[in-house]
């Protein structure tokens, strides 16, 4: 199963994101079934952040992960910009921690830009890091203009990841946000890995793209995932609340693409020629 360093951790490249988990009563004990299946698989990373489902989220892989041996697993959070305060992001991080029901995070990222600055962002993240309630920091929604940015403030270095939408068919962050982090090997986390909504069912439609997954005996979800993780430093988290899709997808990261059927990819869905503005969820 291919594999990213990230912090001081090797972990699978497929994890599992849980946006829109744990909205539902109805639906908990199947998505619960499927964080748990897809660990059982092989997945180690979890996804999560205070936002999704205003905890919600949170409370449900602390429900799946109960009893399981923490130190396997690599747990990352968000908080959100209004939260990214000297005087709030802590109160935020404990809350967060509680709702999961651990004692750290492995990773946890400050969502997107907002108001407060972000040297007061980073050097409050480090502090959490010193204290010992995270392992890492890291960044999310951030473009090449706010990386560059961040790069010039004390403790910068520590930067453990930046999480960006990134699938086959938005690829904008390939012109030169991509290049910039692999050259200071800083790791891509990508959400949204197997697109969403129509251009979801384009992707997964593809003549290219069903013609290799017959060609590896996958899915096309799991081409689309493959080819996202080809890098050897993205780690993929799609969502599912189906646990054999869940389980499908974790095993992806065992698929390894041609040059020929990159080649091909790259035809059907060309990477950008020019600078695009940053795809967000």
């Amino acid at each position: 199963m291919r594999e990213v360093t990230i912090g001081d951790s090797n972990v699978p490249a497929i994890g599992l994101g849980t946006w829109h988990m744990g909205d539902n009563n109805a639906t908990r004990g199947t998505e619960i079934k499927a964080l748990k299946d897809g660990i059982a698989a092989g997945a180690r990373v979890l996804d999560t952040a205070e936002m999704d489902g205003n905890g919600r989220s949170e409370r449900l892989v602390g429900e799946a992960i109960k009893g399981m041996n923490r130190d396997e697993l690599f747990i990352i959070d968000k908080v959100l910009p209004s939260n990214a305060s000297a005087s709030r992001l802590e109160h935020s991080l404990d809350t967060s921690l509680k709702q999961v029901g651990t004692d750290y995070f492995d990773l946890y990222l400050y969502h997107w830009r907002g108001a407060i600055p972000l040297s007061e962002t980073i050097l409050t993240l480090q502090q959490m890091q010193t204290k010992g309630k995270i392992k890492h920091w890291g960044v999310s929604n951030f473009d090449i203009s706010d990386m560059e940015e961040l790069l010039e403030l004390p403790n910068a270095d520590q930067v453990a990841a930046n999480e960006d939408l990134y699938n086959l068919g938005s690829r904008g962050i390939e012109y030169s946000l991509l290049p910039w982090m692999r050259e200071r090997k800083i790791p891509l986390i990508a959400y949204t890995p197997v697109a969403a909504g129509d251009q979801r069912g384009r992707l997964t439609a593809d003549p290219v793209v069903k013609q290799i997954a017959a060609n590896h005996s996958a899915s096309a979800w799991q081409i689309i995932l493959a080819w996202a993780i080809r890098d050897g430093n993205t780690i993929a988290i799609p969502q599912s609340n189906d646990p054999k899709h869940t389980v499908d997808n974790v095993l992806a990261a065992n698929i390894t693409l041609t040059a020929n059927e990159l080649a091909q990819l790259d035809v059907q869905f060309p990477k950008p020629n020019s600078k695009q503005p940053l795809d967000m969820r």
